[in-house]
């Protein structure tokens, strides 16, 4: 097995590019492994996790692209190299031809489409902010898929959005459904009448597809970023997500879900769901019952809680929703064999692993976990299975290898 590492300085992808671009390499004869991302530390750690972090990777800044393969002996290094490299220019299937238009600002794209009401900016954290507030000044509603953004930054543009009328989903917003459109990351979903907001990107993929399983469909669904519920931001684009469900004629239910939000937060939130005129589901992992309860909400305490309080509250078929999501059930359960002895997770999302632990803690407390709050429960980075604990209890991971942005 040999490894050639190439540090590739001020080129830039995004994640989403970059995922598709390690799939198809990954794929090459001769290749065992390949990894193609940008130089964050969450990525140099990934590497460093594999054995696979040299001192020029660690060396890499978050604008330098790293490609790293990994290959069987006697593979010819450079010409694999080369065919990773290709893959990073080479266009999709179908894309667009010679008598496309390209645009090279925001300004001149915005001028360039009549009728454009939406920019998605994937660019370099340090410059997704700047192009952003430029899309929002030409009237455009954003998506910023970029992470690595001052949060001071992101009050800024979620403020000059909100006296404009507009969304300003994200930063690190990785999923929307706008009008049936699914935007970066998004599920193939069917059309229906409940609307999320969601400050998490896993959290509300996997509400929207058990929708879905339980047959009912998404009218909007609207991603904030992970940090609007803190109390920096201050719930600004939830609030507003809330607002425009709420005027929306092709939603009945609304569905919150977001990890837990800062407490005064939380309390603003959930001010908005009186003057909502619709039911509204709230999954905030860890959250309180009696709060939600308090507000006129309706308490969710998971994700397949959330996506079922919503289907039957908006459903007058109770009884085939009940049914169908105990058959779910039933199916996985039939797949147990009765020796097993553990449950052990290995999430890509945040929210779901947050949400399985604690739906364990609520069984046993001897949960380990790299995310556990109990300090002699946390497992270390690395640790192979089978050193953890003998017990018959419980084991979540969430290792961030499986992030790349």
């Amino acid at each position: 097995m040999s490894t050639t590492a190439v540090v590739k300085k001020n080129t830039y992808f995004d994640s989403v590019s970059l995922m598709s671009v390690s799939t198809r390499a990954n794929q090459l004869p001769d290749v065992e492994q390949a990894f193609v991302a940008m130089g964050t530390e969450m990525n140099k750690g990934v590497l460093s996790n594999l054995g696979l972090l040299t001192a020029d990777l660690r060396a890499a800044g978050t604008g330098d692209l790293m490609i790293v393969v990994e290959a069987g002996e006697g593979a010819d290094q450079a010409a694999l190299l080369a065919e990773v490299e290709a893959l990073l220019v080479q266009k999709a299937p179908g894309a667009s031809g010679a008598d496309t238009v390209t645009y090279r600002t925001v300004d001149s794209a915005a001028r360039g489409i009549p009728g454009a009401n939406l920019a998605i900016v994937a660019v370099n954290g340090a410059y997704a902010g700047r192009e952003a507030r430029k899309a929002l000044e030409n009237g455009l509603h954003v998506m910023v898929f970029s992470d690595n953004v001052p949060v001071e930054e992101e009050v800024r543009l979620k403020q000059l959005a909100h006296s404009k009328g507009l969304f300003m989903m994200g930063p690190d917003c990785g999923t929307a459904i706008i009008n049936n459109v699914a935007l970066c990351f998004g599920n193939a979903v069917r059309p229906g009448t409940v609307g999320v907001v969601a400050a998490s990107g896993t959290g509300a993929q996997e509400v929207s597809v058990r929708i879905h399983a339980l047959g009912a469909g998404i009218s909007q669904l609207i991603g904030t970023g992970g940090r609007d519920l803190s109390e920096q931001v201050g719930g600004i684009m939830m609030i507003d997500g809330i607002r425009a469900l709420a005027a929306d004629p092709g939603t009945s239910v609304i569905v919150l879900v977001s990890k837990p939000p800062a407490p005064a937060v939380q309390d603003k939130v959930l001010a908005e769901i009186a003057d909502a005129g619709k039911p509204v589901v709230v999954y905030f992992v860890g959250g309180s019952e009696e709060a939600v309860t308090a507000a006129g909400g309706h308490f969710a305490a998971s994700t397949q809680d959330a996506a079922l309080q919503a289907v039957r509250l908006g459903s007058d078929s109770h009884a085939a929703v009940e049914e169908l999501a105990a058959k779910q059930v039933d199916e996985v359960c039939a797949r147990l064999a009765p020796e097993q002895r553990y449950v052990r997770g290995l999430f890509c999302g945040g929210t779901l692993c947050d949400e399985s632990m604690y739906a364990l803690l609520e069984v046993s407390d001897n949960v380990w976990s790299n995310i556990q709050k109990d300090p002699e429960r946390r497992l270390a980075a690395a640790v192979p299975v089978s050193g953890t604990p003998s017990s018959t209890s419980a084991t979540t991971t969430s290792p961030t290898a499986a992030r790349t942005r």
